[in-house]
């Protein structure tokens, strides 16, 4: 394996574990995990256990995503599917930024992630990916005598 191979492939282990970790503790410990993200404020209470769940089921689905891509050896979509899911903690910075949240979470946690995760995407979209030969191309051709 590539070097560069196995950097897209440990940067995208670490993201789909690391997501899918962060949706369960929204999940199961909201109150707790929900000041970690970097805004100032956050609702409290009864009403804001459904709003932070709803948080942790995205999170948890892109980490699953990403790991069903890859457990599948679907690299080349997985590097699509890195860059678009960078724009989620692209999106998380500017939201802490413009809230007056954290600076140093928004740039140090939320706008690291999108550096890593777009730089997974583009060294799996990098990868020499074989084109799949279509089905039935090669049974007009005669059989070698090594086939024989």
């Amino acid at each position: 394996m590539s070097v560069k191979r196995a950097l897209a492939t440990g940067i995208t282990v670490l993201t789909g574990l690391g997501i899918s970790y962060v949706g369960l503790s929204y999940l199961l410990d909201p109150a707790a995990t929900a000041p970690g993200f970097g805004l100032p404020d956050w609702p409290r209470g009864s009403d804001a256990t459904g709003f932070l769940n709803v948080k942790g089921v995205r999170d948890l689905i892109s980490g699953l995503a990403v790991l069903t891509l890859l457990a599948t050896r679907q690299r080349r979509a997985l590097g699509w599917l890195m860059l678009v899911e960078a724009l989620t903690p692209l999106g998380d910075m500017l939201v802490v930024l413009n809230h007056h949240g954290s600076a140093a979470t928004a740039f140090g946690v939320h706008g690291l992630t999108a550096a890593a995760v777009a730089a997974a995407g583009v060294l799996l979209l990098g990868e020499r990916h074989p084109r799949p030969e279509p089905a039935g191309a090669g049974a007009d051709r005669p059989a070698t005598a090594a086939a024989a």
